[in-house]
């Protein structure tokens, strides 16, 4: 069990412990509202954000102003730490389990400074600096390149955590040196020159709603990198992709990355507890990375347990790590998960796109402990309506809801993991998928949900009633006519009989297998939960609803096109074989109204307003996308099957007689001028259905993104 430090500052891979750690700017950026809250083993590290190492009169009285709105520690602890600062790190107060002190003494980081060379590498710029380190912009000698460097004390478990972690949304770490002399360390990383999504933040604040786009993001990139004297790409793709979005597009292809870094890193034991816009690094494309695993923990590096360095940013903690912090609650950090970290960035993410927090943090008293109890009282309750408000005109009803649900109270209410919340990003993401899957309040789709099993039962019987009107009268007036009287009579009789043990079989198969697609939705929409196998196997009989119906309703049509010519036989005796033939041709072109029309119907309304209800609820898998795909397939299938209606009506007729024609001509138009009609219907409802599947498609197809 094991945690790890690292840091980073604007444009780098890492930087310091501070309330906003980052890499890649020529000065310190803090945030006047931020505190945080660091620990040794078994300790809690009183940290005060401010906007460098040492700060002027002003700055100090900026940083007084606004510590109540995030105190990092109690305040009676953390002047006792301050009072001892100097004589170096000294326990000034115990809680259960808990030990506060201060950061060791920074004398040796003190003599660090830019033009100096260190080890291998030449100190080009300071990037950034903190309680537990500093990072500058060097020139590894041995290789040539620039990279990013970390100097801090050598404490902590951070180069053995971040040795675990090789994903493209989490900055790289090459290696680490120590100086013995001096009781350093080194940890140099990959440099990257486009900043940290606090300047971005700070850009939206001082940007109208209506002007914020995808541009703001890069435009804060150029900046950076132009202060930095480095070159803006082009020809990039992902920087021509972010620039067509929407500003709530943009914060959701933010956090899909970074969604998809913290299920990396979840998966391997590592939690970061401490997301926030300065620890979330840019590259010169604009492409978010994690840093800054100060106070992290993994379970995977021997050693460490989850109390060693903990804290983070209170501004953006969960409930559960603010009651950690406590030391009069009952919660440690041993208890604290992935959602943790889902709760912090789903607040990261609300303040980029609204340019402040969903909570009101401002009023809190210069008192720590009521600080940390009012800021859990307000982050155990559901976002008041006047921070809903504040929500960007143009985002999504699926954003809003991804980011609610990230920041539930309870972490049994949040997404369980970075992979199930990417899903929903990617959703938020795809126009389409997202109408699907959070249609406007006012939509069609909402209304018609309520009315799933009326809907279906008017799409399959319908193109039956007419298939079957056709065949009663071609047969009637073909074969049945030519009967006596007492023979019509007893092929009615037995007819009646067929029908009322078919079409009620037919109704109970159906229903049977209808019953997830249809009780799971409404057990939703009245709050009823579902374990996953569950939600699974109704997004499976949805996507195979219109296969079913077509197995019922063809078989029922095979069964019809068997039983009625023994029935026939039986009662008239000698049956001619033209009759058998005008059976089977009658039988054809039903089976062909049965089969392609329910299909569209029932296929269009259940990927349309019923698989898009599931979604939500439980993350999609690579076998949702296979079914997606095989559904799409098919429907090219009875397409073709649809647009043989009228030919199937049309080669029938040439079975028949010049004087049977003439009995028939009517009912056989009809047919074949309703076929065509019917269609151009069909044809767009294959559209239609041939769109949503792909969107719903990469929607949930976990392909990788840059």
């Amino acid at each position: 069990m094991t945690r790890g430090n690292g840091s980073g500052r604007d444009g780098s891979a890492a930087g310091s412990d501070s309330a906003e750690r980052t890499v890649g700017v020529t000065n310190s950026e803090h945030e006047s509202s931020e505190a945080t809250v660091a620990a040794g083993p078994s300790t809690v590290v009183a940290e005060q954000t401010m906007s460098a190492r040492t700060m002027t009169a002003e700055q100090t009285a900026a940083a007084e102003h606004t510590a109540a709105a995030e105190q990092t520690a109690p305040a009676e602890q953390t002047a006792a730490a301050e009072q001892t600062a100097a004589a170096g790190p000294t326990v000034t107060a115990r809680q259960p389990d808990t030990l506060i002190t201060t950061p060791p003494g920074n004398a040796a980081l003190d003599d660090v400074e830019v033009g100096q060379q260190v080890d291998d590498f030449d100190l080009l710029m300071g990037l950034g600096s903190g309680a537990f380190g500093r990072v500058f912009l060097a020139r590894q000698r041995s290789m040539q390149r620039l990279v990013a460097v970390k100097i801090s004390h050598d404490k902590g478990n951070e180069p053995q955590t971040l040795a675990q972690l090789d994903h493209n949304y989490i900055v790289r770490v090459f290696d680490q040196r120590l100086l013995e002399d001096r009781e350093l360390r080194l940890l140099y990383m990959q440099y990257l020159p486009g900043g940290t999504l606090l300047r971005v933040l700070r850009r939206v604040r001082v940007t109208p709603e209506q002007d914020r786009t995808g541009s703001l993001l890069l435009d804060v990139v150029d900046e950076e990198m132009r202060e930095k004297g480095e070159i803006r790409p082009t020809d990039s793709s992902v920087r021509d992709e972010i620039a067509s979005l929407t500003w709530p597009e943009t914060i959701a292809w933010l956090g899909r990355r970074l969604a998809d870094a913290l299920d990396y890193a979840g998966k391997r034991g590592v939690l970061h507890r401490d997301i926030k816009p300065a620890n979330i690094l840019l590259t010169a494309e604009g492409v978010p990375k994690l840093a800054d695993f100060n106070i992290s923990f993994s379970d995977t590096v021997t050693g460490a347990s989850p109390l060693a360095y903990f804290g983070g940013s209170l501004a953006y903690m969960s409930p559960e790590q603010l009651e950690a912090c406590h030391r009069g609650m009952p919660g440690t950090a041993a208890d604290l998960d992935t959602r943790s970290d889902i709760f912090a960035l789903g607040v990261m993410l609300w303040e980029l796109m609204c340019g402040r927090r969903p909570f009101e943090d401002e009023d809190v008293s210069s008192e720590s402990l009521v600080a940390l109890e009012a800021m859990l009282d307000r982050r155990s309750r559901d976002i008041d309506p006047e921070f809903l408000d504040q929500l960007p005109y143009d985002c999504p009803p699926s954003l809003r809801r991804v980011l609610l649900t990230c920041l539930a109270p309870k972490p049994e209410d949040r997404w369980s993991s970075g992979a199930e919340l990417a899903q929903q990003f990617d959703l938020c993401l795809n126009p389409r998928a997202r109408d699907l899957v959070d249609p406007p309040p006012n939509s069609w789709r909402m209304r018609l949900r309520r009315f799933a099993l009326p809907i279906l039962v008017i799409g399959i019987a319908v193109p039956n009633a007419l298939a079957g009107a056709y065949n009663y009268h071609h047969n009637k007036m073909l074969i049945i006519s030519n009967l006596t009287p007492e023979a019509q009579h007893s092929f009615e009789s037995i007819q009646l009989v067929i029908n009322s043990i078919a079409f009620p079989l037919g109704a109970i198969m159906l229903l049977y297998w209808c019953r997830y697609p249809l009780l799971v939705p409404r057990g939703l929409r009245k709050g009823k939960t579902y374990d996953r196998q569950t939600l699974a196997r109704a997004r499976t009989d949805t996507l195979l609803l219109g296969d079913r119906v077509v197995l019922v309703v063809f078989g029922l049509w095979v069964i019809a096109g068997i039983a009625y010519p023994i029935s026939l036989q039986l009662a008239a005796g000698n049956v001619p074989p033209g009759a058998y033939v005008h059976f089977i041709a009658s039988l054809i072109v039903c089976g062909a109204v049965s089969v392609a029309y329910p299909f569209f119907v029932v296929a269009f309304f259940a990927v349309r307003c019923i698989y898009p209800t599931l979604l939500p609820q439980d993350i999609a898998s690579s076998a949702d996308a296979h079914k997606l795909r095989g559904l799409d397939r098919r429907s090219t299938l009875y397409l073709a099957v649809a647009a043989s209606v009228p030919l199937a009506g049309v080669a029938g007729v040439t079975f028949l007689s010049p004087d049977e024609i003439t009995l028939v001509i009517i009912a056989v138009r009809i047919l074949c001028v309703g076929g065509i009609f019917a269609f151009v219907g069909v044809y767009w409802l294959f559209r239609q259905l041939e769109q949503d599947l792909r969107a719903l498609e990469l929607a949930v197809s976990h392909e990788p993104v840059r």
